[in-house]
């Protein structure tokens, strides 16, 4: 490694080498879970009507075994992942041969600036610290192309970080962060990225917290700077 190069943040070794180890056993267990998630499937096809508006390709950022990949696929757009776990994107290679997977890491995106229509961050930012999420919207608003669209999901809380220490069988070392949708929508603003839609859902089945759904665009020049100008739809759904 060159003498000037960053040292990696320590928390991605573990949840590499954590997702690697329960990788077959997770996509098993996930492969069909959008279809019990018809919120999930309204907003990603919200998302990908958004894109395909304005047009560019789209980085499933996080993808795993990407099923939320092949489900964009589906919806008509130019998508590709990116995952930090080989052993998650061997699985996703081999599932879905007829899509692109690349190697890679939110917290330094390598994607050419102003490149990509969409960004998608399915519960992919939870393992993230705090502290780094700016450098990670920052990517994300470096990578969109203006007017670029960028979805993110994460559960939603205030709670310390979960420490989960088995799955699946397997010993693994994973934190789970779970943040208030508006300090997350105020760290996207901060990148750069206007909030035009908020989405909180009310836990459901096995989950414990609420779950919540930003989308941000990258203002095209001329548009007023984010936050400014762009009022946020504000959805709220209740549970059963």
């Amino acid at each position: 490694m060159p003498d000037h190069a960053e040292p990696e943040p320590s928390f991605l070794a573990a949840t590499r080498a954590s997702y690697d180890t329960v990788a077959e056993d997770y996509d098993e267990l996930a492969r069909d879970e959008l279809a019990g998630k018809p919120l999930d499937r309204a907003l990603l096809a919200l998302f990908a009507e958004l894109v395909r508006a304005r047009g560019g390709p789209v980085a499933d950022v996080g993808c795993g075994t990407g099923r939320n990949t092949a489900h964009l696929r589906g919806l008509g757009l130019d998508v590709s992942g990116v995952d930090l776990s080989p052993g998650m994107l061997e699985v996703a290679r081999r599932t879905h041969p007829e899509l692109r997977f690349t190697e890679g890491s939110m917290t330094d995106l390598e994607l050419p600036e102003a490149s990509l229509g969409g960004i998608v961050a399915m519960y992919s930012t939870i393992h993230v610290p705090l502290e780094l999420l700016p450098r990670v919207f920052a990517g994300f608003h470096r990578a969109l192309a203006p007017g670029g669209q960028a979805l993110v999901v994460f559960q939603e809380g205030e709670e310390p970080p979960l420490r989960l220490e088995g799955a699946f069988g397997h010993a693994v070392s994973l934190d789970f962060h779970r943040r208030p949708l508006e300090r997350i929508a105020g760290l996207l603003e901060e990148a750069g990225l206007a909030v035009h839609t908020r989405v909180l859902r009310e836990p459901e089945g096995p989950e414990t917290t609420r779950q919540a759904y930003l989308v941000a665009r990258r203002p095209v020049p001329g548009e007023p700077p984010a936050g400014v100008g762009h009022p946020a739809r504000a959805v709220r759904q209740a549970g059963p």
